[in-house]
């Protein structure tokens, strides 16, 4: 199975600081493999075959071993991402005219009464949820008015981990290549 993990908050703001080479190694020390990083920001590709659940805790105990550091990781498969970047409308880009947020919840907020949970201006700004995310599109020129700013710092905020469209979609399709060269 291909899996991407997604960690929150390393590299952000010079913090939690992980060079991208140090974290393919621990991926492959963990026995995993065809494993690859993609951008900064603690993206990783790698094939196994045992179930996310059992994964998880494995990758967060050698991050705290490898880095010293306590950060929670989400795990999702690529039948997962297939189905995100389909049900996420093309048009949906992050450029200079708009920007879209793919908002990846962790368990215990993943479910589609977390709408109800949070503040949204439909007049500007465009919010879904799709199983094990929310997805927030603007305007670049509303972005400071949206919503979104505001989710910073607040309890739902720590539940999850935030990725543009573009580094959704690109995740995808290294996804998809990884499964082609297996």
């Amino acid at each position: 199975m291909t899996y991407v993990a997604l960690f929150r908050g390393i590299n952000v703001g010079g913090k939690a600081k992980v060079e991208m080479s140090r974290l393919k190694t621990a991926f492959e020390r963990l026995d995993f493999h065809n494993v690859s990083t993609y951008i900064n920001s603690g993206n990783v590709i790698f094939q196994d075959e045992r179930p996310a659940a059992e994964l998880v805790p494995r990758i967060e105990k050698a991050i705290l071993k490898d880095f010293g550091l306590s950060v929670r990781v989400i795990l999702r498969d690529s039948d997962n991402m297939k189905r995100l970047c389909q049900e996420i409308p093309e048009d949906w880009t992050n450029d200079t005219v708009q920007k879209t947020d793919v908002l990846f919840l962790w368990e215990e907020i993943d479910n589609p009464d977390i709408l109800n949970k949070i503040t949204i201006k439909p007049e500007i700004e465009n919010v879904r949820y799709i199983a094990g995310a929310l997805v927030w599109n603007i305007d670049r020129q509303h972005a400071t008015r949206g919503s979104g700013i505001k989710l910073i710092g607040t309890d739902i905020y720590k539940h999850m981990t935030v990725r543009n469209i573009n580094t959704v979609r690109k995740l995808y399709a290294m996804m998809q290549l990884a499964e082609k060269d297996a």
